[in-house]
């Protein structure tokens, strides 16, 4: 894997994995570089169960073959909830999955913020940013200090976590990362991701907010997704045609600003297949645009 480039992977195991005889994600490593594949999100959503021992035998093999990893954290993190034990249960999701991450040599966490929770768009955003501070100290005063939070876009327009929202969060800390899934801003802005410009004007404004250097290890999540007025309905998989995003706009893009991040692809089933097609989208580009510096 070279760290001076972008790194391509699922989301999970999907259909394929499991078609092809794979039965444990100790095998998804070997598995993906076969695939030509170099990053995995390891899926933490409906809880941090993965054992130390078994985390560790996770990190040796995706160090063997090459593969960056990551972890979803848990799904029920709600950093704005009225409830308050519901509020500080989220800092130890988030403690949880970090250690995890450390356990297995993943360097970055991606973190749902949650609902709004009754509270106004601006009450939930401070309150949110009050939680990952205390995240932060948190990870600190455990030695996981080298693990990024990263606050992911969200689907659906009544959830928090619009994109400014998102890099609001991080400026908690410079060690933060957004996780933009551009299949969950293409769905709660109605599908404004139409345009090899409109995604320019999305990386202009992370570049412009967070600057260069932090803004090309952006984690990014991509799928195409069905949506409604309402935000976010269902992930599709590349095949779907009526139902943006497309990864031909953002690869090139990717490839022209020497972004070194990650790329994960969270398709219905075909998610490793799709990573693929990014992948060679990305690498088609890297051999004919030249590199901003």
């Amino acid at each position: 894997m070279d760290s001076c480039r972008v790194a391509f992977g699922p989301a999970g195991n999907g259909d394929e994995f499991y078609a092809e005889g794979m039965k444990a994600s100790l095998q998804a490593p070997g598995w993906l570089a076969g695939k030509g594949l170099d990053a995995y999100e390891y899926q933490c959503g409906r809880g941090v169960r993965v054992t130390e021992a078994s985390a560790a035998a996770l990190g040796r093999k995706a160090a063997e073959h090459g593969i960056r990893l990551s972890i979803h954290a848990p799904y029920f993190i709600s950093l704005a909830s009225q409830d308050e034990q519901k509020r500080l249960n989220s800092l130890i999701y988030i403690r949880d999955s970090a250690r995890a991450a450390a356990w297995m040599g993943a360097d970055r966490i991606v973190v749902h913020p949650g609902g709004l929770n009754g509270r106004s768009r601006r009450e939930a955003a401070e309150l949110a940013h009050r939680t990952l501070q205390e995240a932060q100290e948190l990870l600190d005063s455990e030695g996981l200090s080298g693990v990024r939070i990263c606050p992911e876009v969200m689907g659906k327009i009544n959830q928090l976590g619009d994109l400014e929202e998102v890099l609001f969060f991080c400026g908690v800390d410079e060690r933060f990362l957004p996780c933009v899934d551009f299949g969950h801003l293409n769905s709660r802005t109605q599908g404004s991701l139409q345009t090899t410009e409109a995604f320019a004007a999305v990386l202009d404004n992370i570049e412009a907010r967070l600057g260069s250097e932090r803004a090309r290890l952006l984690h990014i999540h991509f799928s195409k997704i069905a949506y409604t007025s309402g935000g976010e309905k269902e992930h599709l998989t590349f095949e779907d045609e009526t139902y943006g995003p497309f990864p031909e706009h953002l690869m090139p893009l990717l490839a022209r600003r020497g972004y070194q991040g990650t790329v994960i692809c969270e398709s219905a089933g075909t998610q490793a297949r799709d990573a693929r097609y990014m992948k060679e989208l990305y690498e088609e580009a890297m051999a004919h645009e030249p590199v901003q510096r």
